[in-house]
This record gives C-alpha cells, structure tokens and sequence, in this order.
C-alpha cells in the first residue's frame, strides 16, 4: 500500500507537502505514511482514493484494478 500511494504521487509530480496539503496534515506525518511507519487512518485512504480516482481496495493492494467500482 505504502509503495502505491508514493507512485500515485509521483504519476501526478507531486510533492509530499502538496498532497499533505490536501489531507489536512504535515508533511511529515504524510512522510510517515508513505515510509509505512504509521498506519494510514480509514478517513485518509478515503481522501487519497478520491483523490487519485481510484478504489480503497487498490491503495491496500486488495486488487490491480485502480478503478472504483460503480
């Protein structure tokens, strides 16, 4: 999960502190999530799948599907 959210970012030259922004927290503690040293609370990985357009289930790795179902 932690490898996708970092590639995510990356795809759209984003910086940390940018998508930081947009979660409502440091930069820091975004840091945290990408490196894995903190679990990422449900109400975040919710924003990040809105955000990237894609399903909560990709972002934990459940599927190679990133399309959200409808």
């Amino acid at each position: 999960m932690y490898k996708r959210i970092r590639e995510l970012r990356e795809s759209r030259d984003m910086t940390q502190s940018q998508v930081s922004k947009l979660l409502f927290c440091s930069q820091r503690v975004y840091s945290n999530y990408e490196r894995g040293d903190i679990d990422i609370p449900t109400s975040v990985l919710i924003r990040l799948a809105d955000f990237y357009d894609v399903s909560v289930d990709y972002l934990l790795g459940r599927t190679e599907n990133p399309e959200m179902r409808k």
